[in-house]
């Protein structure tokens, strides 16, 4: 939809509205159809729950530690950080332009002439989708293997943890997920404005007692945690470089799913500042809290040796048992998986906003039935149910193959990181276009040097690590061993664009006005108090 589209829209259609947000949503061509209830501090909770911090370190440990060594673990993280942090400053940018739930799909779209606008938006709708569909199958699915292996722990290796306990826990608690889900944004709110706390408070609680309860002759030496010491390959072929890199896989796995927020900030009260500002805040909270948090566990866990050999399946457990014992292990590995939790609560809210986007604007052949919300809670119900049981498809791959399973979590960067990119390259390109003529909301980094060095940086930057990413990390290749990220990506690529030619262009012409569809009940908002005036920043 051109601006000009939008200005005839906005122009035939009068809808009354006080609020500030949801004019700007009008004049986006969209009807409120949502409770803005998130305020500052649940919209930053938000963004730094979608991270997790502590439980995805903790779920993605053993990748950098067993192909490229603990010094893997710390230079590998911090690496990625500063790589994110020029991501999340540009992608926070068109959010601050384009608040709407279709997020950075529906800002791809409005980035690009009208000739590619459809296709653009086709393609970034369907890896979005994919990413955020990953994303939460690979973190329920590690909330999962972290429930069993504290069982394993707790009953002393006498728990035998199978493919299909992890795959029966895993579909069970995305379906609890379900339902949570199905609540009213009121209640959405208030849950995830104590998330941050736990968050960050398992965070730091980790990081004191493993100094404390570590003895400093037992500590690592810092050859060891950064230097050519703790630089031990184990992927049985591959170059040591290589290996080395393959510790990307924690940093930009835990650091991704940025554009979450945004797919809230239809529920969000001043989205055009809040929601940028918390992606903002969340990432460069989360790339050196977590580049602490890494450093400290590696500089406390024990032989190396040791940790190969464990029965538990989670190297982080295992240092946590090691240093606290196996009472206080279990206790702060309840915190770590209710932060896990908590990660996909926040990610199955945002996919489902996403579907309903894609939904609204006739993107699934479903007739726009995904894109309504309920009436009664004025969530959409529907999108919620339908991305719940998606999700659980991914995760039923361990029944084939752990490794083809562990393919998830590179599939979700991979996917959620090219849906990023094209979007942020399109607003360089095309942001004088006539189609487009980009106007920058308030977070902004100007026209200068600044904003060109972090666009085209986090642009080289993902290219270089779907590359990365699309490599199986341990040789030889057998079918067992083979990374699957890279074919179920291009697969859906081609396949979704087979569609597009064949059917989909029919319906679906890139982002379109709901302004005059009688169906979509328009939301009024609760008109604030003095009271709601205080608490805005809360």
């Amino acid at each position: 939809m051109s601006t000009d589209d939008k200005k005839l829209d906005t122009a035939s259609v009068t809808i009354e509205t006080t609020d500030e947000d949801d004019r700007e949503l009008l004049a986006l061509g969209y009807k409120p159809s949502f409770k803005r209830e998130f305020t500052n501090l649940a919209t930053i909770s938000f963004a730094f729950s979608i991270m997790g911090l502590c439980s995805s370190i903790a779920t993605t440990f053993n990748t950098p530690l067993f192909t490229g060594g603990p010094s893997s673990v710390t230079w590998c993280w911090i690496l990625g950080a500063t790589m994110c942090f020029t991501l999340g400053a540009s992608i926070a940018e068109i959010v601050s332009a384009y608040p709407t739930c279709g997020g950075l799909y529906t800002a791809s779209a409005q980035l690009v002439p009208k000739t590619y606008r459809a296709r653009v938006g086709w393609l970034v709708g369907w890896l979005n989708i994919l990413g955020q569909i990953a994303g939460i199958s690979s973190t329920e699915f590690g909330l999962a293997n972290m429930i069993l292996a504290a069982a394993n722990v707790g009953r002393d290796g006498n728990f035998t943890i199978t493919s299909g306990k992890t795959v029966g826990l895993f579909a069970g608690l995305l379906v609890v997920h379900g339902l949570l889900n199905s609540l009213a944004t009121r209640h959405l709110a208030g849950l995830t404005k104590g998330f941050v706390f736990v968050n960050l408070g398992t965070t730091f609680i980790i990081i004191i007692t493993l100094l404390a309860k570590t003895p400093r002759s037992e500590m690592h030496p810092a050859r060891y945690v950064f230097g050519s010491e703790g630089v031990i390959n184990q992927t049985g072929g591959w170059n040591t470089g290589l290996a080395f890199l393959f510790g990307l896989l924690s940093v930009q796995w835990t650091m991704t799913d940025y554009d979450a927020t945004a797919h809230i900030s239809e529920e969000v009260k001043r989205a055009a500042y809040a929601a940028p500002s918390a992606i903002f805040i969340a990432v460069i909270g989360t790339g050196l809290i977590g580049w602490l948090l890494n450093i400290i566990v590696v500089l406390c866990s024990g032989p190396f040796e040791a940790l190969q050999e464990t029965s538990s399946g989670s190297a982080f457990l295992d240092i946590l048992v090691l240093r606290l014992g196996k009472g206080g292990a279990l206790t702060i590995w309840v915190f770590v998986c209710m932060t896990a939790f908590f990660v996909v609560q926040t990610a199955l809210q945002a996919a489902s906003r996403t579907l309903y986007a894609f939904s609204r604007d006739h993107g699934l052949p479903d007739a726009g039935y995904f894109g309504k919300n309920n009436k009664r809670t004025h969530t959409p119900l529907r999108a919620i149910w339908l991305t719940t049981f998606v999700s659980i498809l991914p995760g039923l791959l361990d029944l084939a193959s752990p490794v083809a399973a562990g393919a998830i979590f590179s599939l979700t960067a991979m996917a959620l990181d090219l849906s990023y990119v094209i979007p942020i390259f399109c607003r360089r390109v095309f942001a004088n276009h006539p189609d487009v003529m980009f106007k920058p909301g308030p977070f902004y980094m100007g026209s200068g040097f600044l904003g060109v060095f972090c666009n085209v940086v986090c642009i080289l930057w993902t290219l270089f690590i779907c590359v990365i990413f699309s490599l199986p990390v341990y040789l030889p290749v057998t079918p067992e061993t083979m990374n699957y990220a890279s074919v179920i990506t291009a697969c859906v690529i081609i396949l979704a664009y087979i569609w597009y030619f064949a059917a989909a262009r029919r319906h679906y012409i890139g982002p379109q006005s709901n302004l005059h569809d009688d169906s979509v009940e328009v939301v009024t908002q609760d008109a604030p108090t003095q009271k709601d005036n205080q608490k805005v920043m809360s």
